[in-house]
C-alpha cells in the first residue's frame, strides 16, 4: 500500500473491479476496495419520489431500512450536498455520511463506518469524498446495463408512459461554471405527457419544457415525438424557429390525431445573458432576480406544437448574473385541495421566493416545490407536475456540488 496516499490502492482496485462488475455487484466491489483501509460502506440511492434513501443490497450483509430524507442526518446530507458525521446508536460505531453525486446529479448518500481511521479528520473526509465521487460516477455508468440499480430506486410498478419518458429525459441536474439546470417530474410512476430537455455547449444553453395534452401512453408518445424532433433539429444546427417547426411536422406525421404539445423553447447566451425564447401555448416562465420574481416571460407566443403555426415570434430578454428562471407545467398551478382551490401561481411564486432566500440548491428547491404542489392535491394527482429551474450563476454550481 502507498504510505503517502493509502487511498491509491482502493481507487485502483475499484477501477479494476468495475471493468467487469455487474450493476448488482457494485456494492461488493466498493467494499472489497475499501476493506483494507478498515472501512465499510453502504450505498443508499434516492428513490424515484425523492422522499427516501434506499440501501443497495449486498450479499451477506443485513439490509438496513430506508431513510426518510426530511427526518435523518443522511437526508440532510442529501439535501445540502454536504458531508456530516453521526453518532452511533446503542453502542454502534460513529459513522460518516457522504453525498453520492455524479458531478452535480444527486444520486443518494454513502454511509462510512471505520474500524481504524479517525472519521473526524479533515484529510480523511476529503479522501472519502473523492472516493464517493468515483462511486457516484460508477453508479451512473453501470445503471443502464441492468435493472438492479433502477429497482432499488422504485417503490412500485411504473406505467408504460413513465417508462418511456424517463428513458428519454436527460439527468435531473447539470452544473458547470456558469449555469445550473435542474428539473423534477411528479407523479414519477404515472407521468403522462410532461417532459423537459436541455443541452449546454460552448456559450449556449438550450432549454425546453413540454406537456402533451391528455394522459397515459398516447400523451407520452406525443412528448417522445416532440423531444426526438426538437433534438434532431437542434443537433443539426437549427434555430428556435426551425426547431419548433420540426416538432410541428413530426407530431402531425407520427401522432396524427388532434393531440398537441404545449412547450417553451429557449436559448441562453452564457457570455452575454441574452435569452431568446418562444412559447407554444405553455404557462409563462418566471424570472427571479435577487430572490424575487420580477416578471413573467409571456411574449414569443404561438400555437402549441403540432398545430402547424408558421407565425412564430422569437422573444428576447436580457438576464443579469445570478438570475433564476423557473419553468413549470400547469399540473403544478392547477393542483386542487379538498375545497377545490387551486395551488395557483401566487403560491408557487411565494414558495420559490422563500426557498431562493434560504439559499437552497436548485435541485432541493424543486424537490420542495414539487412536494408542496403534490400535498395540495385532494387525493392522487390528476395531472403531471413538472418544474425546471435554470440559474445563470457562477455561485450556483458551488451549492450543487461537494465543496
Amino acid at each position: 500500500m502507498d504510505a503517502s496516499w493509502p487511498w491509491r490502492e482502493a481507487v485502483v482496485d475499484l477501477l479494476e473491479l468495475a471493468r467487469l462488475v455487474q450493476p448488482d455487484g457494485l456494492a461488493v466491489a466498493v467494499n472489497r476496495a475499501v476493506g483494507p483501509l478498515g472501512l465499510d460502506m453502504t450505498i443508499y440511492l434516492v428513490d424515484q419520489e425523492q422522499r427516501a434513501l434506499r440501501p443497495l443490497p449486498e450479499p451477506g450483509k443485513p439490509l438496513p431500512p430506508p431513510l426518510a430524507i426530511d427526518a435523518t442526518v443522511a437526508g440532510h446530507v442529501f439535501m445540502g450536498v454536504r458531508t456530516a458525521p453521526a453518532a452511533g446508536a446503542r453502542g454502534e460505531p460513529e459513522r460518516l455520511w457522504l453525498p453520492l453525486v455524479d458531478g452535480s446529479e444527486r444520486l443518494g448518500v454513502v454511509e462510512v463506518i471505520s474500524a481504524g481511521p479517525d472519521l473526524n479528520t479533515g484529510e480523511f473526509r476529503a479522501q472519502c469524498e473523492l472516493f464517493a465521487a468515483l462511486v457516484g460516477h460508477l453508479v451512473t455508468v453501470k445503471a443502464p446495463y441492468g435493472d438492479a440499480l433502477v429497482q432499488v430506486r422504485r417503490t412500485r410498478r411504473m406505467s408504460e408512459a413513465s417508462e418511456l419518458l424517463w428513458g428519454l429525459l436527460p439527468p435531473l441536474t447539470f452544473a458547470c461554471e456558469r449555469i445550473v439546470v435542474s428539473a423534477i417530474l411528479e407523479p414519477c410512476y404515472e407521468v403522462g405527457g410532461d417532459g423537459f430537455d436541455y443541452a449546454v455547449d460552448g456559450p449556449y444553453a438550450y432549454l425546453a419544457i413540454m406537456d402533451t395534452v391528455g394522459h397515459g401512453l398516447l400523451a407520452g408518445l406525443g412528448t417522445a415525438v416532440a423531444l426526438a424532433a426538437t433534438r434532431t433539429a437542434r443537433r443539426s444546427g437549427d434555430g428556435l424557429y426551425a426547431i419548433a417547426r420540426a416538432a410541428d411536422a413530426a407530431l402531425v406525421e407520427y401522432i396524427g390525431d388532434p393531440r398537441f404539445t404545449t412547450a417553451v423553447l429557449a436559448e441562453l447566451n452564457l457570455d452575454t445573458g441574452l435569452l431568446r425564447y418562444l412559447n407554444a401555448g405553455h404557462p409563462a416562465p418566471l424570472l427571479l432576480r435577487h430572490g424575487k420574481v420580477i416578471r413573467r416571460l409571456d411574449r414569443g407566443r404561438r400555437m402549441p406544437l403540432g398545430l402547424d403555426d408558421p407565425q412564430i415570434e422569437i422573444a428576447e430578454e436580457v438576464l443579469e448574473p445570478e438570475d433564476r428562471l423557473l419553468f413549470y407545467t400547469d399540473g403544478v398551478t392547477e393542483a386542487r385541495d379538498p375545497t377545490g382551490a387551486p395551488f395557483g401561481e401566487s403560491r408557487l411564486v411565494d414558495l420559490v421566493e422563500r426557498h431562493s432566500a434560504a439559499g437552497l440548491p436548485a435541485p432541493e428547491t424543486l424537490r420542495r416545490l414539487c412536494q408542496a404542489a403534490l400535498a395540495h392535491y385532494d387525493g392522487p394527482p390528476t395531472d403531471d407536475a413538472t418544474l425546471m429551474l435554470m440559474e445563470w450563476s457562477r455561485g450556483a454550481a458551488e451549492r450543487t456540488t461537494i465543496p
